[in-house]
């Protein structure tokens, strides 16, 4: 059945969002791509060239969907936090604004409203959007998108804040329940931006497991102290040469199902607060039981309040 973060812990209320662990998705919109659409402006010259033929654009979503779930499933399952890549199409007419993943995805409209959908029906609960990557957007794109945003949330959005003054409590009296977090300049003009480097996450661009452990744990230690929320990405990135070797298999069979046995129990072994995780992206979420390890982590924060109070 339906799992509601349990961050709804009244006990959790006053402690700070920065400190508590949430649950992310990788490319979190790319549960659905288009095949027949053209191959995205953040794709290299010569994938778009070769992805005329429509065999390779099938490939191509092999590897481009990094989510089986909806926004509303991932929501269900716990996922608080979205990894968000957005463009316009090159040439269409206006401003209409697509997740993207090598191939176009949903009208990014369409998925703010699903989002919306499910914090009107759970009103306790608050979600972190991440705007990281724009393709093919000038300004008027940008404004476009914004007001968007702003139309989908409205009073929801919470206004840039010092990170340790957001705690639930915070959130539940204002009746916020959104932070965006929007890596271009424009966000100085919107109270309900959040600045990008407000929301690191360091990537480690690696197919081999012990490597990126390695780098989790060194880029984990290095996060500062104060002033920011932190991503930790444990994902798998495939190389060319693992797409051509395994082109039919795709990223789920080749990468996720092999490895993520040995990143989740680096997650086990993890803290939430002030030095520890806060936020854990992972493809194909629904894969192994992150939701229930999540949890489990944030009661530790518990244990450690009562035994300090």
């Amino acid at each position: 059945g339906t799992w509601i973060f349990v961050v709804l812990e009244t006990h959790f209320s006053k402690i700070e969002y920065s400190w508590l662990l949430f649950l992310g998705s990788h490319d979190s919109f790319s549960y659905w791509v288009d095949e027949k659409s053209p191959v995205g402006p953040d794709q290299a010259t010569a994938i778009k060239r070769l992805a005329r033929i429509s065999l390779v654009r099938k490939i191509m979503k092999k590897w481009s969907v990094t989510q089986n779930l909806t926004f509303k499933e991932q929501l269900e399952g716990g996922i608080r936090y979205f990894d968000l890549r957005v463009s316009s199409k090159p040439g269409e007419i206006g401003q209409e604004i697509y997740f993207i993943h090598g191939l176009f995805g949903i009208k990014v409209w369409d998925g703010l409203k699903e989002i919306d959908d499910f914090l009107e029906q759970h009103p306790k609960e608050v979600v972190f959007l991440d705007f990281n990557h724009f393709y093919a957007m000038d300004n008027s794109h940008h404004c476009y998108l914004i007001n968007r945003i702003h139309s989908a949330f409205g009073s929801k959005l919470c206004s840039v804040e010092c990170v340790e003054y957001v705690t639930l409590q915070y959130m539940w009296e204002k009746k916020h329940q959104v932070l965006i977090f929007y890596h271009y300049t424009l966000y100085e003009e919107y109270p309900f931006l959040w600045p990008g480097n407000k929301m690191p996450a360091p990537w480690a661009n690696t197919t081999n497991v012990h490597k990126l452990l390695q780098f989790l744990e060194t880029t984990l230690e290095e996060r500062s102290r104060y002033g920011t929320f932190h991503v930790s990405q444990a994902i798998l990135t495939p190389r060319v040469k693992t797409i051509a070797r395994h082109l039919i298999r795709g990223l789920k069979n080749t990468l996720v199902h092999r490895n993520l046995p040995m990143i989740l129990n680096w997650v086990k072994a993890q803290k939430p607060g002030v030095m520890g995780v806060n936020i854990i992206t992972s493809d194909f979420v629904e894969l192994v039981d992150f939701a229930a390890t999540v949890i489990a982590l944030n009661d530790l924060l518990l244990e450690d309040d009562e035994s300090s109070t």
